[in-house]
């Protein structure tokens, strides 16, 4: 008898452990989940961990952040996910026009291995 294996993508994976993570918590339908995939090609990955770092610190002190998590794979340890939710979709671009935000992201560029992979989220019930 063969069995199917089903197996989730990363980014699934870590919505499905923030979602569980904020059960709890009092949480609005206009909230916005984002999740972005970021990979780096070495030899600069250790001082890409630290811009990844530093880049959730100054995150979580962006108004309307709701929370802000840098994950790092315990695998490949090139590959980071970034779990962040957000009051508003609006507070999210404001986010994004932050000048530690453009200037995080011009440092990281050279060292990417793909594009950001950005994806954005409402909870569904």
């Amino acid at each position: 008898m063969s069995k199917l294996a089903f197996v989730l993508p990363p980014a699934a994976v870590a919505l499905m452990a923030l979602a569980g993570a904020l059960v709890g918590q009092q949480q609005t339908a206009k909230e916005l989940y984002v999740v972005t995939h970021v990979d780096f090609v070495p030899p600069n990955v250790a001082d890409m961990a630290k811009q990844m770092a530093q880049f959730g610190v100054d995150s979580r002190k962006d108004a309307g952040c709701v929370r802000f998590e840098v994950l790092r794979s315990t695998e490949r340890m090139n590959h980071f996910e970034l779990l962040e939710v957000w009051r508003t979709r609006q507070d999210f671009e404001n986010h994004l026009a932050q000048e530690h935000t453009r200037r995080f992201r011009e440092k990281v560029q050279p060292n990417l291995g793909s594009p950001f992979d950005e994806r954005m989220y409402n909870l569904f019930e």
